[in-house]
């Protein structure tokens, strides 16, 4: 066979180069062959509200120079941070405690129960207990991220069966307090797992109903933040009703929707003794300001009086942890070491530099937890 082309054949090469030079470039809108024309970035909704951030209020950011000072800031924002949440309610009424079930495990023992946080609205539980140790025990209230909710940190997979491999970005953490002595009370968040609707339940296991949930929050002129958090002081309430339990050696941890609550619950909650927030501290500015989060994230109005590093300033001079993935890409490593070094500043204002201490390790969004659960251990007193 001949190696040449006939001219038939150079013809259509020839046509299918021709064509291809003339193919236009895939289309990306309507601002297409203007570039000239128009300034791109003026059409950047993120790049102009990143420039009206430079010019954020933040009238009660952290300007302290004394211990007293401190407090008397502490006072102002925790009062200003209580109202843009939501406030909470005035009173509170009859936790209605049920207990559903008690297992036994190797290491420790588990408690699932139910207690009413708002008239008709209940929240359900698990409770750790270690085996070693003595009673009452320190007790960390775990919160867990999006994903199936309560489960996936109390080493139950998605049929409902046990599970000893500490699976998934949350790594069954409510487990791992309770190894280190310590009694863990896991809750259900709210939109999480069972404490969903019929709606959002059909989408599967996963699927949160905080779109609807937190959305309706907002209508309501309240945050699921509020709501949340209110939840975490009505399970302080519930502890102080269990001999088991040293009501006074609270703490709470949590990932990253869960640490959220964490960090809000302790700046709000003083009678939390410690928290461990895990892959949340970070900046509004560089993570749910300018990234795609849930909505169960958003306070209105915050930026008008403080930043994320001001609402964790509120827990000096208790114990705080918090720790971050190199690779986290909803709450970058970089804003994350600068929010540290902001709520270093008010702890060591505060005289408790020595109560503040963090982890940077090499991941993505994911619980680590290595020197954190040692941590609450330490400040609780196993």
């Amino acid at each position: 066979m001949s190696g040449k082309l006939t001219r038939r054949e150079i013809g259509l090469a020839a046509w299918a180069a021709n064509a291809a030079a003339q193919t236009p470039s895939a289309y990306t809108g309507a601002l297409d062959g203007f570039a000239a024309k128009t300034d791109a970035k003026s059409f950047d909704p993120v790049a102009w509200t990143r420039e009206r951030y430079k010019s954020a209020p933040m009238k009660l950011a952290f300007r302290a120079n004394s211990k007293r000072e401190t407090d008397a800031w502490q006072k102002k924002l925790r009062a200003k941070i209580t109202q843009l949440v939501g406030g909470f309610p005035a009173t509170r009424g009859d936790l209605k405690t049920q207990v559903l079930e008690q297992r036994d495990f190797p290491g420790y023992s588990r408690e699932k129960f139910v207690i009413e946080s708002r008239p008709g609205v209940h929240v359900l539980g698990y409770l750790l207990l270690p085996k070693k140790g003595r009673a009452p025990y320190p007790t960390v209230v775990c919160l867990p991220g999006h994903g199936r909710g309560v489960d996936d940190i109390v080493g139950i997979d998605d049929k409902g069966r046990e599970r000893v491999d500490k699976a998934g970005y949350q790594h069954d953490f409510a487990i791992q307090v309770v190894e280190q002595g310590m009694a863990a009370v896991a809750i259900e968040q709210m939109a999480f797992g069972c404490r969903r609707d019929a709606r959002t339940r059909k989408g599967g296991l996963g699927r949160s109903a905080c779109q609807p949930t937190a959305g309706a929050a907002l209508l309501l002129g309240e945050t699921m933040i509020g709501w949340r958090v209110w939840d975490v002081m009505r399970t302080i309430d519930w502890i102080g009703t269990r001999k088991e339990l040293a009501s006074d050696r609270v703490g709470v941890t949590g990932i990253s929707g869960g640490g959220t609550i964490t960090v809000f619950s302790a700046a709000l909650d003083t009678r939390i003794k410690a928290a461990f927030a895990s892959g949340y501290l970070c900046t509004f500015r560089d993570s749910v300001f300018s990234i795609s989060h849930c909505i169960d994230n958003y306070v209105p109005g915050i930026l008008e009086w403080a930043e994320m590093y001001d609402v964790a300033g509120l827990i000096a001079p208790r114990p705080f942890f918090a720790e971050s993935g190199t690779r986290d890409d909803i709450f970058p490593i970089d804003a994350f070491r600068e929010s540290f070094s902001k709520v270093k500043r008010i702890y060591e204002t505060a005289g408790a530099a020595d109560r503040l201490d963090h982890e940077v390790f090499e991941g993505e969004h994911s619980w680590h937890g290595v020197k954190g659960i040692p941590f609450l251990a330490r400040h609780l007193g196993t």
